[in-house]
């Protein structure tokens, strides 16, 4: 089954701007569809493509890129003979595939891009490609790009609806409630969503009708291969990173979410376990969001990285962390998440949700910790905002609430205290749509998420 994914645009983008004068790396975290829209890609907008998938490449193969990268005709030469293919220049594209596994092959991009003949498509797990780039010279003839799991509207494609992320755009700009009937409709597919998650293997298993108990599986086995990694990581570099994500599920089940060391060792400290912390966010596995100080628009300046949150970078695989240690059956679970009756769970469910698309939609991840005194108070307490985005030049305070209940003590407190009278503020909650004109607090359905 073939899944329509946005990060198909990201590649026209860049085919069109660079025109073979960078390679683009496809940066993501281990199943995620990467190497599929890099074939699908190459299958589409070229008249031929190689892929070189290196782990699986002979050793012959793999020489190639040490031994004759000084003479580009020899190279290709002895590349196709032992491939078994030629490819019409200027008209193909070469697939590196796993490049992680080779590193080599990451550094010969300079030499390969310069000769001209050919683009270049790179794919690899981030958690390979952080821990092995340091054997190698990055090459500057490389675009980036991040790549995530599935978001709603990828969602709602593969199960063949193109309408309703259009119509929920819609309704967002003009601030306009969907009534009860279509908001109950799409809160249940998103429901469905928050459950399956963003993975594309768990995608195509809901919508080839598979049980939820074989949803789970697959899901079970991207954990295993994500703890797998990280014990390797581990192994290698005496840190303890995949001890901390043996804990995420229970780290988001404390109040307020908060990271706790003592939940991975009694005698941990946050100095200790920091290059961890910054692996998993950077393998994009995991998403950390960071208090800061000051909420002014350059965030970053004021993050205080000992004081952060760490969620899934998939909510489906958190669903699933969530259920190892439960005595229900997977069925059971799913159906009570699907209809809202998770009960406790379901805060941090769709707060990890919220994370993820805000990560998504290239947002980095910061929450606020203040103390305020109310008019009439003798004291301080203490208030947090979920999170902060700019937008438009302006923080954006947003809070993330399971219940339905219309109260926004901390963003009140907030507004009050950095005298942000006009900027508007977002409660993100699971009913429909309503805008509290008198406090300028817009209440959306999660699912408008997408629309920050």
């Amino acid at each position: 089954m073939e899944i329509k994914r946005k990060f198909y645009d990201v590649l026209l983008d860049w085919k069109k701007t660079f025109k073979g004068t960078n390679a683009i790396l496809i940066e993501g975290a281990r199943r995620i569809g990467k190497s599929t829209i890099a074939e699908t890609f190459a299958k589409n907008e070229y008249q031929d493509y190689l892929l070189l998938d290196f782990a699986k490449e002979s050793p012959d193969v793999k020489n190639l890129f040490i031994e004759n990268l000084s003479d580009m005709d020899v190279f290709f030469n002895n590349l196709f003979v032992l491939k078994g293919k030629e490819l019409v220049p200027h008209e193909s594209v070469i697939i590196l595939d796993e490049i992680q596994l080779f590193p080599q092959a990451r550094q010969a991009i300079k030499y390969l891009v310069a000769d001209g003949r050919f683009d270049y498509i790179e794919t690899g797990s981030l958690i390979s490609i952080k821990k092995k780039s340091r054997q190698i010279l990055i090459p500057s003839e490389e675009h980036k790009c991040k790549m995530y799991p599935m978001d709603f509207e990828e969602f709602l494609w593969a199960a063949g609806d193109t309408i309703t992320a259009k119509v929920i755009r819609g309704h967002f700009e003009k601030r306009i409630p969907f009534g009860d009937a279509i908001h109950r409709k799409i809160m249940q597919s998103f429901r469905t969503y928050l459950a399956v998650g963003g993975m594309p293997q768990a995608v195509v298993a809901f919508v080839e009708k598979q049980t939820y108990s074989s949803i789970d599986a697959v899901k079970r086995s991207i954990l295993d291969l994500y703890e797998e990694d990280l014990e390797k990581y581990d192994d290698e570099n005496t840190e303890k990173t995949s001890a901390i994500f043996a804990t995420l599920a229970e780290q988001l089940s404390n109040h307020n979410s908060m990271f706790k060391f003592s939940m991975v060792d009694k005698n941990a400290r946050y100095k200790n376990y920091v290059r961890s912390i910054k692996f998993l966010n950077d393998s994009m596995i995991a998403n950390c969001c960071r208090n800061v100080t000051d909420p002014e628009i350059s965030l970053e300046l004021f993050a205080d990285s000992s004081n952060f949150k760490l969620f899934m970078g998939d909510t489906g695989l958190l669903v699933t962390q969530i259920m190892r240690n439960s005595k229900e059956t997977e069925n059971d679970i799913y159906k009570k998440l699907i209809f809202g009756k998770l009960g406790t769970n379901l805060g941090m469910v769709l707060e990890n949700m919220v994370a993820q698309i805000l990560k998504t939609r290239g947002y980095d991840l910061y929450f606020h910790e203040f103390l305020f005194k109310k008019e009439k108070s003798t004291t301080e307490q203490k208030y947090e905002v979920d999170f902060l985005i700019v937008k438009d030049k302006r923080v954006i305070p947003i809070e993330v609430k399971s219940s339905s209940y219309k109260q926004h003590e901390s963003l009140d407190c907030f507004k009050e205290k950095y005298r942000q009278k006009k900027h508007e503020r977002f409660v993100i909650y699971t009913k429909d749509l309503y805008h509290d004109t008198d406090a300028n607090v817009t209440y959306i359905p999660i699912y408008m998420t997408m629309c920050l």
